[in-house]
């Protein structure tokens, strides 16, 4: 018999079990990579993500004869219900065996509290901030995940998902481009050169780290601005801004950071990142001893950036915004002479322009992450 429990998050044992509950389900699986323990105990923090300081989240787990066999956490955004006019619940950190039972064990302790919270959908995969991946992956499975930029997760999940009687909502598409056959269009190209040309729009490129982070209050205004039009878009709290922010500068390497600016305003940004999977599997959610040290060393052995934002305010959009991005891109990336693959992530199905300029750069979709939605009965 599968029992379901909520999680005291101040208790530290069960935090752990929740924590510690994929490492086992995805034991033998050589595409998963593992959230930095620091990182994924934060989501469990009250006190110390930002999201709790607005909205209401539970974490569950679902035990059987004394194991954990699944976890799950249910969320409701209050901002994002605020601005859209909705009263939606969400999903996030579903995890389980190959079991139906489980998987609706779950699933009803998310719509029994949303139902408690006065919500009449469930929506996800989609998580407590713009840096959670979106969605279960449906399509490419056989792909190492990209860092913990995406989700990942085992093939019959989206069975047991759909066996709940859950649909799609929206899909997210990510994109390949080998270097060697990555190519900034001429037609981009020429648009750029007009644009920076009549002198409205100019790419800022940073000496150096420190640079870049003197200009970090400014890029997470334009963050907070550029994606208004987005379904998942909610406006971000100060507190949620420099989270993404200070996280995005953690890792961050200031020449594959690029911003647009109108004066000395932020318009645009261009944010890539040196994939370093391999080095999170290898320290499998441990920074110490070894962990921190090796990823380090991961920054000059990867052959692989991914490109995780990218974005313009809806007023600079269609005056060259996205060509100088583009054009920015390709010589960032093609001048670094380290990669020889380029991942751009999480592109969602209705920006349809961005997705066409994909396959203009020679780019082919080979990942597919579903957010899926149900009515509550």
């Amino acid at each position: 018999m599968v029992t379901i429990e909520k999680i005291d998050t101040e208790d530290r044992s069960q935090a752990k079990r929740f924590v510690e509950l994929p490492f086992r389900l995805y034991r033998n699986c050589p595409q998963w990579v593992p959230l930095i323990n620091i990182d994924a105990y934060t989501y469990l923090n009250r006190k110390k993500h930002p999201f709790h300081e607005h909205s209401d989240v539970d974490f569950f787990l679902a035990t059987r004869d004394g194991r954990d066999v699944g976890r799950i956490a249910a969320i409701e955004n209050k901002p994002f219900n605020e601005y859209h006019k909705t009263n939606k619940a969400n999903f996030y950190f579903f995890d389980s065996e190959e079991d139906p039972d489980v998987a609706s064990a779950l699933f009803n302790a998310v719509f029994e509290w949303s139902e408690k919270h006065g919500l009449k959908e469930v929506v996800g995969p989609k998580g407590m901030g713009p840096l959670d991946g979106y969605g279960i992956l449906v399509f490419g499975h056989e792909h190492r995940n990209t860092m913990t930029m995406l989700n990942y997760n085992h093939a019959y999940y989206q069975k047991l998902v759909e066996g709940l009687g859950f649909e799609k909502e929206v899909d997210f598409v990510s994109c390949f481009l080998p270097a060697d056959q990555f190519k900034v269009p001429e037609r981009v190209e020429r648009i750029t050169q007009r644009v920076m040309q009549r002198g409205g729009l100019q790419v800022k490129r940073f000496k150096n780290k420190r640079e870049l982070v003197a200009w970090a209050p400014r890029i997470g205004k334009a963050y907070n601005d550029a994606f208004v039009n987005n379904w998942e878009y909610y406006p971000l709290t100060q507190r949620e801004i420099d989270f993404v922010v200070d996280n995005i500068m953690t890792i961050a390497d200031h020449r594959l950071i690029k911003i647009i600016v109108h004066g000395e305003d932020v318009v645009g940004f261009l944010f890539a990142f040196h994939d370093v999977s391999a080095a999170l599997q290898r320290a499998r959610g441990r920074l110490f001893p070894f962990g921190l040290l090796d990823i380090l060393f991961e920054l000059k052995r990867t052959d692989q950036v991914s490109v995780n934002g990218m974005g313009i305010l809806p007023e600079f959009q269609g005056h060259g915004g996205n060509a100088i991005l583009y054009s920015e891109m390709g010589h960032t990336l093609l001048g670094f002479k380290q990669f020889k693959h380029v991942e751009m992530t999480q592109v969602a199905e209705t920006t349809e322009q961005m997705r066409a300029d994909l396959k203009n750069l020679n780019g082919v979709e080979y990942k597919n992450h579903r957010v899926y939605r149900r009515r509550i009965r």
